[in-house]
């Protein structure tokens, strides 16, 4: 009878698979022993394998180089890094080895392009697209790059007040992109995004306040779906509706050559995880020289914006199941030695799902639990996975110690989860590592910061 935790998952899904496999019943992650890190650094852990975010930006550009290719595409294609998904600098300085462009969305961000700009780490003839909603000191920060000669420094217009806001500003000539106000799913709590101009009123905007302006260039429509680039019907109604604006403003406005579909590719979140990125790209391509072509109009250069793609998948957190708690004859509770809130908060604040595996113990029999954490919080659990209403792990011994890794972590979580100040019941931060490669291929680990300790919670808190 096949009752081990590997017969479970081996039976369940192929496994194993691109980045996950097994040796001597522990967990391998793109090649590395997670074991091994567990014994050299502790739990709870922290980790980015930076490798995994030039990897991805390289498959997105070769995706799309083969369906330019392919459908004989006049324009060009520009990945963008989101920063918000995480700013940290270790993410930008892997990220911009592959020559890409950078997304903003506040003021601060701006301080750290001028920091990478110093650096070298950021091209001069680097596209910084500035999106968010901008007041006093994002205004001051974007005029600034713009008057410091970033001439693809492009403010993405959100609402009818910002334009004047740089006008009065920066007497230099620069360029602008408009975002369009999506509409959003059907489910949703309200009809439109708070973010950008009404479909119906970008061109009259565009004939209003640029069109006449010798100081202003419009290069760029901005179009983003909150839920993200999905095959169904609601995505491609609202790329149809987006393209029908690109037209119109493409033929009052010769300036126009950008379109920006933002950001939304998915990451893994089960092993069970499927979704076609190559298909979705060709067909991005082809409905919008399809549509282009039969309104004779040239076709748009392509700007994506991928934040959770790029990092998401670099990042993973490891806890050590310290107890177990059987509260009736049904709920059996592991409780980690740290916190769902603190450390991976979108699993509390939006039911998001990550890949949940244990470190060791593959060969033992396996058993449904509940994950709980650290603080005196009711929601403060991990209580099901993205393919079904459960969890399953090795059972629980008292004098064997069980490590539970949560991987595909690597966005939002930590500036979220507010990096380095307070948390939730003072729950400390955890170890943070990074994992690199060397020349020739050989795994590489360096500490990027120790776990929090008291005296920075009281420092904070006034003490």
């Amino acid at each position: 009878m096949n009752t081990k935790y590997k017969d479970l998952i081996e039976q369940t899904f192929d496994f194993p698979q691109e980045e996950f496999r097994t040796e001597n019943n522990n967990l391998f992650f793109h090649d590395i022993n997670m074991m091994e890190l567990v014994k050299e650094y502790g739990a709870p852990l922290k980790f980015t394998y930076l490798p995994k975010i030039s990897e991805n930006i390289t498959k997105a550009k070769k995706w799309f180089a083969n369906a330019i290719e392919k459908h004989n595409y006049k324009g060009t294609y520009n990945y963008s890094y989101c920063t918000k998904s995480s700013h940290f600098k270790y993410v930008l300085d892997e990220a911009l080895k592959n020559d890409i462009h950078i997304e903003t969305s506040s003021a601060f961000d701006i301080d750290i392009v001028k920091s990478l700009k110093k650096e070298g780490k950021l091209k001069d003839n680097a596209f910084v697209l500035c999106n968010g909603f901008k007041r006093d000191q994002y205004i001051a920060n974007i005029v600034s790059l713009i008057d410091g000669g970033h001439t693809n420094c492009i403010p993405i217009i959100d609402n009818y007040e910002e334009l004047n806001l740089l006008l009065e500003e920066t007497k230099s000539k620069f360029k602008v992109g408009i975002r369009i106000a999506s509409e959003e799913e059907p489910k949703f709590e309200f009809y439109t995004s708070r973010l950008g101009i009404g479909y119906k009123n970008i061109v009259s905007f565009y004939e209003r306040e640029i069109a006449e302006n010798p100081q202003v260039e419009l290069k760029m429509l901005h179009f983003f779906i909150n839920t993200g680039i999905k095959d169904n019907a609601y995505y491609w109604n609202e790329l149809s509706k987006c393209l029908s604006v690109y037209i119109k403003l493409k033929k009052v406005c010769p300036t126009l050559d950008s379109l920006n579909i933002g950001g939304g590719f998915p990451i893994k979140n089960s092993l069970a995880f499927e979704y076609d990125y190559e298909y979705m790209i060709d067909e991005i391509i082809s409905q919008i020289k399809a549509i282009c072509d039969k309104e004779g109009v040239d076709v748009p250069n392509i700007f994506t914006e991928f934040g959770s793609f790029t990092v998401g998948e670099a990042g993973g957190a490891v806890y050590e199941v310290l107890y177990q708690k059987k509260q009736n004859d049904r709920e059996k509770w592991n409780m980690i030695n740290s916190s769902f809130i603190t450390t991976l908060p979108d699993s509390w604040a939006i039911n998001k799902r990550f890949i949940m595996l244990p470190i060791n113990k593959w060969n033992h029999r396996y058993e449904r639990v509940l994950l709980g954490g650290l603080t005196c919080d009711s929601d403060d659990y991990y209580n099901s996975e993205q393919h079904i209403n459960a969890i399953y792990l090795p059972v629980y011994e008292k004098d064997n110690p069980l490590y539970v890794g949560f991987f595909n972590t690597g966005a939002y979580q930590e500036t979220i989860g507010g990096f380095g100040g307070l948390q939730h019941c003072l729950i400390p931060t955890p170890k943070h590592i990074l994992i690199d490669r060397d020349s020739e291929g050989k795994i590489i680990t360096k500490l990027f910061k120790e776990q929090q300790k008291s005296e920075e919670f009281l420092s904070i808190l006034g003490y």
